[in-house]
């Protein structure tokens, strides 16, 4: 398991005097940094269908981006190119551990955790992302410039790539292995490989309002709700039949209102799209439900993990009422195992001793295979 050591400030301090605020470096926030992954895993990674992969490098002075899967590298040298793998917490559970330091930061603003392998020179150029991020520098060095938030010009490099016009630094620093450097959105940045490396890249982000509404009008769909007309049986006499009169404007915005004022309405949209998987899982599902006695001994001996890339969260007001959200779905249970489910969703990892007094719970046994079944759980030796 990796520690995150904040020697400077405290996991408060950061979040009142950086987070969404300023950029920071973060030396040797990991001691002793040992990479999760090695080159080979991630080429082999970047080699499946499933897995989002791209090349980044420069043909002269053009950026280039291709998009996996990829077979060979020998075409690309030895020099002067990146190779980016998405949703690496989906696919390797040593991986994901990175993930682990980062908890003091609710689960549903996580986004994934993203490995660039980079040879000297290596980088995707300078560009700004929307969303924060803590890039925690692997084996090797990186050199990495961040400007300040402000009126940035953007442009497409390439079909793939949105670069930003040449910016000042308030940051100019070099990473060595261990060292976390953390970028709020907004800020532009670039990062320039001095050795061969990897960085692992672990992205927080919220969704746009665009996102949001885009989401609800589908839910609304999908479960045939919000079908309801605006009804005015004490309508006066119009005057000016052209006119959308402030009684009408107040109607159709009421119209609207009443779905976002909807709690259980809006909570149950709210939990499965923010459970939705960001990327695609690697699920291995049961075609029958597990033996039970098999589950009671298996939780007496094993910890119980999450896969992957799994989103399950809950509302605090819905915990208690037997309601909690697992892959975009609304999910129900017996509220005599609410402690039990939200062990669950807090953590990736459950110790069996944190789960005796569930082990010969029928209800949490009953809940438990489902998940099994479903394979979103698994049952791991030594974790």
């Amino acid at each position: 398991m990796y520690q995150l050591d904040l020697s400077e400030f405290t996991r408060e301090e950061f979040l009142r005097d950086y987070w969404q605020k300023k950029p920071v470096v973060i030396r040797q926030g990991f001691k002793d940094f040992q990479d999760p992954i090695d080159a080979d895993e991630i080429a082999g990674l970047a080699a499946e269908e499933e897995i989002q992969s791209r090349l980044v490098y420069r043909d002269k002075d053009d950026w280039q981006a291709e998009f996996g899967p990829f077979d060979c590298y020998e075409r690309m040298g030895n020099k002067g190119w990146s190779l980016v793998v998405q949703a690496l917490d989906n696919w390797s559970e040593d991986a994901a551990k990175l993930i682990e330091p980062f908890r003091f930061i609710p689960h549903w603003r996580l986004d994934d955790l993203m490995v660039s392998f980079a040879t000297p020179g290596g980088g995707v150029g300078p560009h700004i992302d929307l969303y924060d991020v803590f890039i925690c520098q692997g084996s090797g060095k990186r050199h990495w410039r961040v400007g300040d938030r402000g009126e940035h010009r953007e442009f497409a490099a390439h079909d793939a790539l949105l670069h930003v016009d040449p910016f000042e630094p308030i940051l100019d620093v070099e990473l060595e292995p261990g060292d976390i450097l953390y970028i709020p959105p907004g800020f532009p940045h670039d990062g320039l490989t001095l050795e061969t490396s990897l960085s692992f890249s672990v992205g927080f982000r919220t969704n746009s309002t665009q996102s949001l509404m885009s989401g609800l009008a589908d839910y609304l769909i999908d479960n045939e709700l919000g079908t309801e007309l605006i009804e005015d049986p004490g309508r006066s006499a119009s005057a000016q039949p052209g006119a959308i009169d402030q009684g009408d404007y107040a109607l159709i915005k009421r119209q609207l209102q009443q779905v976002l004022d909807n709690d259980k309405l809006f909570r149950d949209f709210a939990g499965s799209f923010l459970t939705d998987a960001k990327h695609e899982l690697d699920l291995e599902a049961s075609e029958q439900p597990f033996d039970e006695g098999e589950i009671r001994d298996a939780l007496r001996q094993n910890a119980l993990m999450r896969l992957g890339g799994l989103r399950a969260f809950y509302f605090t007001e819905t915990l208690d009422n037997g309601i909690c959200y697992i892959n975009g779905q609304a999910v129900t249970f017996n509220t005599d195992i609410a402690p039990a489910v939200k062990l669950l969703c807090d953590q990736v990892c459950v110790k069996p001793e944190e789960l005796n007094q569930w082990q010969d719970n029928e209800h949490f046994i009953a809940f438990l295979n489902q998940q099994l079944t479903a394979g979103y759980w698994y049952f791991a030796e030594n974790a």
